[in-house]
């Protein structure tokens, strides 16, 4: 008798699906529920997936149907699938449409936001000073009148409601927090040509070419072939080479672009990439940061001085860049860490192709259909384990190391505030006898000592007689210690959060995390991914915790989120002498 092989989704009443990676089809059946459905967790050998409400709105701006989900599902789907799931998609995406946001001029739209964006002519066409949100359901309408967040923005008229296209992205994304994600046929503008061209080999002498995953997710954005292609998110680990992936797409795009990133020394990275793997000369990149304020065909700024302001309720001076240069592409880099000041200052920048690049779409303040409304939905992501699978990224060892609270330190922590009682237990001196210990039990690493508190780091750098980085550190000292720690001149280096974000550091092998905020998965993700570049040894990941404390709390939620991730975490408990 034929056995036939087991497919490898489970789809059960809850909306989660479960994937099984071993069974046969798991890689199709990863790629078929992938657009419609958020990953949650990836550990060895099931992966969870969940489909909500923004997931198949994510669906429906991409052009899928109620009946392609079904059919996916069908497909892949190990037992028969729980009755009324299926039946609910159609109700959750109809809502996607039933409020279209067009030009007030003339009561039309233009080409789909980010999707066909009109070629004729190499002048853009003037956006519209004011849009119309079209609601045909009075009921809808009724509902959206009385709406109190969008009150103020939003004037009704005969058509609809019209509003400010300065208000754009703000009342997308309070009418997706109402249930209405809004369909966006508002005009497009077309961005000035740039010749960008990838190079074969880069100017350090290295062969060049982009990854199989670096390509699908470039083409996952550019070329779907769905209505809306053009715009959304890419979701990749730490250390894959994201910014890869956006000179990818660039390349394709060949147009003037805006990139926004979070930080100087994420700028100057930035910069350095497109100059060693494009033929893009100087002259065509600048930096638009505070350090220096030019514009060129392709502009690398700052979050922060975008959101400038001199006074609270000032205008944001420096939104001018987004009309120095007819832009026809913007990225936004570790697009999960997207300021709320964006939505106003970066409203018409929706009027173009864009991308989001981020390791993980988790906001701690749970905002995630903020980058919906701004940015796109998700178009492409990987579990890291995938990657660490192929040799792409390194493999992580994890490690929680416990330890007590010298008895001098027991009582005060007893008796201090909740607040108080996360800096002792983070600054637990202790820890500074264990970090010696790791660095000398592993003296082939490159290794990044990582904190919350600026007195604690003080005094690890003096105990370690090693540099110290914090955002008090001048831009051009901290590149120049990266510089000597990518040498090897500096094997370790003491960090504060400034190192959380975008910190290209590809030798770093080993990371000591000595204190964090508040358990944050998002934090964690970072700091894990600093390590994560592929290289021909393992990466290390201790955790120091104070046990019988409020971290040890905290250090359950990551420990939670590493190991939905799939990586391995093991508990050890260290005794220092008093």
């Amino acid at each position: 008798m034929e056995i036939l092989a087991a497919k490898p989704l489970i789809v059960q009443s809850d909306r989660t699906l479960l994937l099984d990676v071993h069974a046969e089809g798991a890689e199709e059946a990863r790629m078929a529920i992938m657009p419609f459905s958020e990953l949650e967790k990836s550990p060895e050998h099931i992966h969870t997936y969940r489909i909500t409400p923004l997931s198949l709105w994510n669906a429906a701006s991409a052009g899928f149907s109620p009946s392609d989900i079904a059919e996916a599902l069908n497909r892949y789907s190990r037992y028969q699938i729980p009755s009324g799931i299926v039946e609910g998609f159609s109700d959750t995406m109809s809502r996607y449409g039933k409020i279209r946001l067009v030009s007030a001029d003339t009561g039309t739209g233009g080409a789909e936001a980010g999707g066909r964006i009109e070629a004729e002519g190499a002048d853009s066409p003037a956006l519209p000073e004011e849009l119309l949100l079209v609601i045909g359901d009075k009921g809808i309408r009724a509902e959206i009148e009385a709406a109190k967040p969008v009150e103020k923005l939003l004037k009704k008229n005969d058509r609809g409601f019209s509003l400010r296209l300065i208000d754009r992205g703000s009342v997308k994304r309070e009418l997706i927090k109402l249930g209405w994600p809004v369909k966006d046929e508002a005009p497009l503008v077309k961005g000035e040509d740039l010749d960008i061209r990838l190079r074969a080999t880069s100017v350090s002498g290295r062969p060049f070419t982009p990854r199989d995953y670096q390509m699908e997710a470039a083409r996952s954005v550019t070329g779907s072939g769905r209505p809306g292609s053009g715009y959304g998110v890419v979701v990749l680990p730490c250390g894959s080479g994201k910014t890869i992936v956006g000179m990818v797409i660039m390349a394709a795009l060949k147009t003037n672009t805006l990139i926004l990133t979070t930080n100087v020394t994420a700028v100057h990275q930035w910069i350095e990439e497109l100059l060693d793997k494009t033929e893009l000369g100087r002259d065509q990149i600048a930096e638009y940061s505070g350090d220096s304020k030019s514009v060129a065909p392709v502009t690398v700024a700052t979050y922060q001085i975008i959101t400038w302001r001199p006074g609270r309720n000032a205008d944001f001076p420096h939104f001018r860049i987004f009309r120095e240069r007819s832009w026809g592409l913007i990225i936004y880099d570790e697009v999960h860490l997207l300021p709320a000041p964006v939505f106003r200052v970066a409203a018409e920048l929706q009027a173009v192709r864009r991308l989001g690049l981020t390791a993980t779409l988790i906001r701690e303040d749970g905002a995630e259909d903020a980058v919906f409304s701004l940015v796109g939905p998700k178009r492409y992501d990987v579990p890291w384990k995938d990657l660490e699978g192929k040799g792409w990224i390194a493999e992580a060892l994890c490690t929680e190391i416990r330890l007590d609270l010298p008895e001098k330190l027991k009582i005060p922590y007893a008796v201090a505030s909740p607040r108080e009682k996360c800096r002792i237990a983070g600054e637990n001196p202790a820890k500074e006898d264990i970090v010696a210990q790791l660095i000398e039990n592993h003296g082939d690493d490159q290794i990044l000592v990582i904190g919350q508190y600026l007195s604690q780091l003080n005094g690890l750098a003096r105990l370690l007689k090693t540099p110290l980085i914090t955002g008090k550190t001048p831009n051009a000292e901290r590149e120049r210690l990266y510089g000597m720690f990518k040498r090897g001149e500096v094997r370790v280096i003491v960090v504060s959060r400034v190192a959380n974000f975008a910190i290209d550091l590809p030798d770093a092998s080993m990371a000591i995390q000595v204190s964090g905020t508040f358990g944050s998965r998002q934090e964690e993700a970072q700091r894990l991914g600093r390590i994560l570049r592929p290289k021909r040894r393992n990466a290390w990941f201790f955790t120091l915790v104070s046990r019988y404390t409020v971290e040890e709390d905290f250090a359950a939620n990551r420990r939670k989120f590493l190991a939905e991730q799939g990586y391995k975490y093991s508990i050890q408990h260290w005794t220092v002498p008093e």
